[in-house]
């Protein structure tokens, strides 16, 4: 079930880029689940289950300095992952 849906400007990163961490704000080890995504709290809840256009389900489980209103950053496995995923904006589902 789709609770709430938004329309954002989706960016990427990942654990692999120089000076980032695997350790997201909410306490997820991107080793152990990588498929998560940050958001802006006020938008969409830490925690919520999130079905991502183009990348699928993810957990709502970071935040970042950029990431203000409606923007999200998906988490890819690899830097070059992240400069063919550019930037875009998707529907985001926030999952019941």
């Amino acid at each position: 079930n789709v609770s709430k849906e938004v329309t954002v400007t989706a960016t990427a990163y990942s654990k692999e880029e120089p000076g980032m961490g695997h350790m997201t704000a909410s306490g997820i080890d991107l080793n152990d689940n990588p498929r998560v995504i940050a958001v802006d709290p006020s938008v969409i809840p830490l925690g919520s289950r999130v079905y991502v256009e183009g990348y699928g389900e993810a957990i709502a489980a970071d935040t970042g300095g950029a990431i203000k209103g409606n923007k999200i950053d998906v988490h890819l496995n690899s830097a070059q992952e992240c400069y063919n995923w550019g930037v875009k904006q998707v529907k985001v589902q926030i999952l019941d």
